[in-house]
């Protein structure tokens, strides 16, 4: 109760030195997404414009190849306040929203995906949370019906995989969209990493967080980015990105198979010295060799996942490559006007 009552005092006294007028930036990244940018930005606008603080979006255009890109730059050209980050290549959600974040300016960052499946109407409960003390708002999905079944069922085992071995506590459910302080900002631009899984390393900084939930709802235009074999690609980035548990994993099954194996000899020498010499069958020996082969590829695989990140961190390229940056209208509040 005491712990409780400390850590809301502690809030307090962190809401009493917010700024009154925090400048907002929102990090949108955007790969092939021309079909939904303009439903975006009229329901972003009509939501931020009520806030009554200054605000710009910054556009991340992650190698688009339809017509984001151009969509984008026509609107900022048309007086919508931000910037457009145009990367070289594709380079993979992580990396854009990494730059997202190296380019924004304001006191406050919102993550935000263009799709509209996370709702810009909670972005104003998002700044109350930051308005009492709070430095992290993250969306949390309680209702995934617009997602299929299967995916709802393999998302809910990899949080579950994921918290019971890796040393963090990533919320369940939780994406991408969020709200942070700057401070909570400038301490990811400070990880060097090139393997980059967003939803880890956002857990792994820490700072105070509060969940908001929400709903889930479907692509308002557009299709998804996501197939099965990406989302198990990305799983395992995660997994081997914040736990070596897979690679102990493999010492213990070895230690196993070593100390079956010593029993199973000294089986046999005892069974030889007992009733003498008894050659052993073909299958059994067909079945324990490929055993056996199948439990050292399978180390070796998980050995290789480890050392190829290792090989990628060593290289030490840049997570990203920025191609041109196209400057809109500067930061204007709720009132439409140019902010000081």
């Amino acid at each position: 109760m005491q712990d409780q009552k400390d850590g809301h005092l502690y809030r307090q006294r962190r809401a009493e030195s917010r700024k009154s007028k925090p400048m907002l930036s929102l990090v949108v990244p955007a790969y092939n997404e021309a079909d939904v940018l303009d439903h975006f930005l009229s329901d972003t606008r009509s939501v931020l414009d009520t806030l009554e603080i200054p605000y710009e979006y910054v556009f991340v255009d992650d190698g688009s190849r339809d017509a984001t890109a151009d969509i984008i730059a026509a609107r900022l050209n048309g007086g919508v306040p931000g910037r457009l980050v145009g990367l070289s290549r594709n380079f993979g959600k992580e990396a854009a929203l990494s730059a997202g974040l190296a380019h924004a300016k304001g006191d406050i960052v919102v993550v935000i995906d263009a799709d509209l499946q996370d709702p810009p109407q909670l972005i104003p409960q998002m700044v109350d949370g930051w308005r009492q003390g709070y430095d992290v708002v993250y969306g949390l999905r309680v209702d995934r019906s617009s997602d299929t079944a299967l995916k709802r069922g393999t998302a809910n085992m990899f949080y579950r995989l994921f918290n019971s071995l890796a040393n963090i506590d990533m919320p369940a459910n939780a994406g991408d969209f969020r709200l942070m302080d700057r401070a909570v900002v400038d301490a990811l631009l400070k990880l060097p990493e090139r393997n980059r899984f967003m939803k880890g390393l956002f857990a792994w900084v820490g700072y105070p967080s509060m969940a908001l939930p929400y709903q889930r709802p479907e692509r308002r235009a557009g299709i998804g980015k996501w197939n099965y074999w990406k989302l198990w690609n990305f799983a395992i980035d995660g997994l081997t990105g914040f736990t070596t548990m897979p690679l102990r994993v493999w010492l213990y099954c070895g230690s196993l198979v070593a100390a079956g194996s010593f029993a199973y000899a000294a089986y046999l020498i005892i069974r030889v010295l007992a009733y003498g010499v008894d050659v052993p069958g073909y299958a059994s020996l067909m079945v324990a060799l490929l055993f056996f082969s199948g439990v050292q590829l399978l180390s070796i695989g998980m050995i290789g996942e480890y050392v190829a990140r290792l090989f990628n961190e060593a290289k030490q390229r840049p997570v990203y490559l920025v191609q041109d940056i196209l400057e809109g209208r500067s930061a204007i509040d709720g009132s439409g006007t140019d902010a000081e």
